[in-house]
């Protein structure tokens, strides 16, 4: 992994720079130092070794994750108009992305839709921040991690979880819609992650919106040049994404998908029933 500020253990007293440790074991050891936080996703996660003394314990572990899957579901049960949004931690208040992003969570939670992100800075801190001052429903969905995301001030209702896979079926359970804002590796994990469940039918097709054309336009232009070309996906694939810089159009858009199906059915679930 590259050093960087990202990564770099922050308020540890470490006499001097260590290598990642090889096992659950060996990070405990360095955890007890005050070097290594260790997270609970990478202990389960860890292949186990003979070295990890405890390694037989992934199956109690179950029970710390089916409470965090209750606490979840009687902490959102009341979310019936979700709408998750996603984007760069990193981005400025100045960043006019932060604004586009403030603004739509501000039309989001004036339309009637609780707006929900990952709880933290930049995108996420913008679009909680405007549906908090719209006076609406702003949740957080927190995540430990070992050396950053710290929650933002504009939560109504915050929760923290332990377990990403956890944490993501809190997004997609709860959501109706998904607004991608520029963002990195976590914001792609969870684009692709919604459209890969609405291509398999494991749930309703709901919109999922692209902010920022000219953010997105490289990787749009390799899925239809490559991906498209070679057949690893459909055509009627690529209508899945709705593009644009308008935080406006973002929320018409959403708004008049969510009025369609629910006038259809009567439901506006982002699930199956």
């Amino acid at each position: 992994m590259a050093d960087t500020d990202a990564n770099k253990p922050k308020g540890k007293k470490a006499k001097s720079l260590q290598a990642e440790p090889k096992t659950v074991a060996e990070a405990k050891k360095l955890e007890e130092a005050s070097y290594w936080e260790l997270t609970d996703d990478e202990i389960l996660l860890r292949s186990p070794v003979p070295e990890d003394d405890y390694k037989t314990s992934d199956s109690w572990r179950v029970f710390r994750i089916m409470g965090e899957f209750v606490g979840g579901f009687d902490s959102l049960a009341t979310i019936t108009k979700g709408v998750s949004v996603f984007g760069s931690a990193r981005t400025p208040e100045s960043d006019p992305n932060y604004k586009a992003a403030r603004e739509t969570g501000k039309l989001l939670a004036e339309a009637g839709f609780e707006v929900i992100t990952g709880g933290g800075p930049g995108i996420m801190e913008a679009a909680n921040r405007g549906a908090f001052e719209a006076g609406k429903m702003s949740v957080g969905c927190n995540i430990e991690l070992p050396f950053e995301q710290s929650p933002n001030p504009y939560q109504k209702k915050s929760l923290t979880f332990k377990y990403f896979f956890v944490r993501k079926t809190m997004f997609i359970k709860y959501s109706n819609a998904y607004v991608i804002f520029p963002g990195g590796y976590g914001t792609l994990d969870e684009l692709f992650e919604a459209l890969t469940l609405i291509q398999t039918r494991k749930i309703r097709n709901f919109p999922v919106v692209l902010f920022n054309s000219q953010y997105w336009r490289g990787m749009l232009s390799w899925l239809t040049s490559t991906m498209l070309n070679e057949k690893n996906i459909n055509p009627e694939d690529l209508g899945l994404i709705h593009l644009t810089d308008s935080p406006k159009d973002a929320v018409d858009f959403i708004v008049k998908t969510f009025e369609e199906r629910t006038n259809g059915n009567g439901k506006g679930s982002g699930t199956e029933s």
